[in-house]
């Protein structure tokens, strides 16, 4: 038997794995063309300046990223191996504005699992795990890894949808059994879902295809707004269709209170995805059966969807997090 000697780098490694519902070839381009790293590099709330990014072997990468605070960090990279479609490896150097610096060197493997579902895993190496520790404590390093995968996912997502289509992805530290609980459970619903302040009100939830989701939200000045899903596709715990609507007290439909070209029906794709006890929610929401002028108005309203979204959203998290502690 021949004896390994070659060291463990386990103790001083960041390691951090993720699939992607898209092929490979545009999985690799994310992550390797200039233009298309600038729009989602980082950890939430970050912006990313890329400076030079030079990929060749033997080529350079320079780029700043700036936190929400406003602070910036420098980073500058130098690509050793490049295997398209299966691997980059890349030292690196970076600090924060004013702080201490880190390096490591980077390995990026990228695995084909099916013609639209790729594997991709970071692996970073510390020169020690001093210096591996530190990172963690002072930079949130995993954490932030696994942002800045989050944000890779849904800019794929936003690639691969059809025109028209609005695409939210979140990842939540929960498991898929409560996360699907928290969207199919009258309970869980009543304490999460709506816009920030306002109160939500089940008036009758029938989880069976064909079946009716029907509520009321209450604004903190009373105001009383109606909607209404009608269950189309139910897979637990990962996938669910429905149709969404404006509604009234009997369950009727009724327009958009504040928009009569909104569509009057939605076709909303709800999909969860679990890996390493977190879960991934990928929201594909479209008109349904609209008219060109309603489909227009779903169309230049994507950006208050997404601020209206990223609210209840952060309930959600926010509600997860008290779950799982309880």
């Amino acid at each position: 038997m021949t004896e390994n000697l070659t060291p463990s780098t386990a103790d001083r490694e960041i390691v951090i794995t993720r699939e992607f519902a898209a092929p490979v070839a545009l999985v690799w381009a994310a992550m390797t063309d200039p233009k298309q790293v600038s729009q989602w590099w980082g950890p939430n709330g970050f912006s990313t300046k890329i400076e030079l990014m030079d990929f060749r072997e033997g080529g350079h990468w320079k780029h700043v990223m700036r936190g929400p605070d406003g602070v910036e960090y420098p980073n500058h990279s130098v690509f050793r191996e490049i295997v398209e479609h299966e691997r980059v490896v890349y030292t690196h150097g970076g600090h924060r504005e004013g702080g201490p610096g880190v390096s490591f060197t980077a390995n990026w493997i990228f695995e084909k699992l099916g013609e639209k579902k790729t594997r991709l895993t970071l692996k970073m190496v510390f020169p020690s795990a001093e210096n591996r520790d530190f990172v963690v404590k002072e930079f949130g390093a995993i954490e932030g890894g696994r942002q800045t995968l989050g944000r890779l996912a849904e800019y794929l997502a936003k690639a691969e949808a059809p025109p028209g289509e609005f695409v939210l992805v979140r990842t939540f530290a929960a498991p898929r059994e409560l996360v699907w609980s928290a969207w199919t459970s009258a309970a869980h619903l009543a304490q999460w879902f709506g816009p920030k302040g306002f109160a939500l009100t089940v008036a009758a939830l029938d989880l069976t295809p064909g079946g009716v989701f029907h509520y009321a939200m209450r604004s903190p000045d009373g105001h009383e707004m109606w909607g209404k899903w009608i269950f189309r596709e139910i897979t637990p715990p990962e996938k669910l269709v429905v149709i969404v609507a404006f509604s009234d007290a009997q369950g009727g439909l009724t327009r958009h209170p504040l928009s009569a070209t909104w569509p009057l029906e939605t076709l909303s794709v709800m999909t969860l995805d679990e890996h390493d006890g977190r879960t991934t929610l990928t929201l594909r929401w479209s008109a349904h059966h609209a008219t060109a002028e309603e489909q227009q108005t779903f169309n230049t309203s994507h950006d208050s969807m997404r601020q209206g979204w990223g609210g209840t959203m952060a309930q959600l998290e926010q509600y997860l997090a008290e779950q799982t502690k309880s």
